[in-house]
């Protein structure tokens, strides 16, 4: 809005923030002053609306205290319930070389109220990874089973808050990352209160190498204190950690599910939350010339610099227009997407992103090229830690005028 573009932008919810609103129980690492873009605060300062200035808000509280007053704000710019199944040229498929880069973008939209099109001159996809959670299976697909274990499965972190379905029941966690550690750490809290609760922590790797984070070097004092609680909590011996467990398959009997290794060694338990990450939506791109690294599904311009294999977060620089570009001109994957299947994605990336990506398609290049974002770093040195005893790394309307830009999105971005 401030640089004058015309912005559609698509919601595949019913409201704001859809995703977002799915996590609305966890609270965030990072602070405040982290959470609120620029831009959007200085087209909401006309309003009365002011920023939170310190804390740690939940999802929830987000989405109430900044979120929605800025959809509130965009208006009918805002199209809920609006899915896109497709993005394309018009009248040119992925084959066609003739005038491609002239014509406008087709995107093509499920509603409640049938489906349509957009054509566009410029498509920025920032759907993230929330709807394509990884399965448990060690090898990326679906363990033996674990489609029909479905009923004590979730790929979300539960809210604890509701005590009655893990009260006095075992939990196994299976997972490494951050959301892996809120479970694991709400889990301990109930296991101090009623010893009859119990949890089991399952990592992949072989050792815990970096599983606990940064600690006091995390420049994300929040983010690090994570890793310092759960520790603490592993060692106290109110959350069992079980390493170099890679799921094979998955079982149920008298609602109770039992997760067998590939080495053939077993866990049984009332519940079992699976947090082992999440993976882009490519499927509605396939019309789309795009530019992927073969493993990450990332931008191949910053797929080296997000590499789990290779670097921490805090290794990672703010990333533009230049990086996120494809051989289709005018498409950009923003957001949680744009690191593919890599983790740690923050708030502050995306904020950057955009703004670098909004002034290419406004024709200030010189903007677009300038890096105003140094991101905080974790304190964990290297890559994911190891993955085995052999030292391998593990990878942690109907037509409307082509002179407008689409985003695609059911949240801003992950933090």
């Amino acid at each position: 809005m401030e640089r004058g573009e015309e912005v559609v932008i698509l919601e595949a919810g019913e409201g704001v923030a859809s995703a977002v609103a799915e996590w609305g129980h966890v609270r965030l690492f990072s602070e405040w002053g982290e959470l609120v873009d620029a831009a959007a605060a200085r087209l909401l300062s006309p309003t009365g609306w002011e920023p939170p200035r310190s804390g740690y808000p939940t999802g929830s509280q987000w989405i109430a205290a900044y979120l929605k007053p800025l959809a509130d704000l965009l208006g009918d710019r805002v199209r809920y319930g609006a899915r896109v199944v497709g993005v394309s040229r018009r009248g040119r498929d992925r084959l066609v070389d003739a005038d491609r880069g002239e014509q406008p973008f087709t995107v093509h939209v499920d509603s409640a109220d049938g489906e349509y099109r957009l054509q566009a001159r410029a498509v920025i996809d920032a759907s993230g990874t929330w709807g394509l959670p990884n399965p448990a299976g060690a090898d990326g697909l679906p363990a033996l089973g674990e489609r029909a274990a479905s009923e004590v499965l979730t790929y979300r972190i539960p809210d604890f808050r509701n005590t009655v379905e893990f009260a006095g029941k075992h939990t196994i966690v299976i997972g490494s990352g951050h959301s892996a550690i809120t479970a694991v750490l709400a889990l301990a809290r109930m296991a101090r209160r009623d010893p009859a609760t119990t949890a089991t922590w399952v990592l992949r790797r072989a050792t815990t190498a970096n599983t606990f984070g940064g600690g006091d070097a995390d420049e994300l004092p929040a983010r690090g204190a994570l890793g310092i609680r759960a520790k603490e909590l592993v060692d106290a011996g109110l959350v069992e950690l079980v390493t170099a467990f890679r799921v094979d398959s998955i079982s149920t009997d008298a609602d109770r599910a039992t997760i067998v290794a590939e080495d053939g060694r077993t866990l049984t338990a009332d519940r079992v939350v699976v947090l082992t990450g999440f993976r882009p939506d490519l499927s509605f791109l396939s019309e789309l010339r795009l530019e992927l690294d073969s493993t990450l599904q990332a931008p191949t311009r910053i797929a080296a610099e997000v590499d789990p294999n290779v670097h921490s977060c805090g290794s990672v620089a703010a990333t533009g227009a230049a990086d996120l570009a494809h051989p289709e001109p005018g498409f950009y994957m923003v957001g949680a997407k744009s690191y593919g299947r890599a983790p740690t994605f923050l708030a502050l990336t995306g904020y950057e992103q955009v703004r670098s990506v909004v002034a290419e398609l406004a024709g200030d290049h010189e903007a677009a090229r300038r890096v105003e974002l140094v991101l905080p770093d974790t304190g964990v040195c290297g890559g994911a830690g190891l993955f085995d005893a052999s030292g391998a790394s593990l990878g942690g309307a109907c037509c409307a005028p082509p002179a407008q830009v689409v985003q695609i999105g059911r949240a801003p971005a992950s933090v």
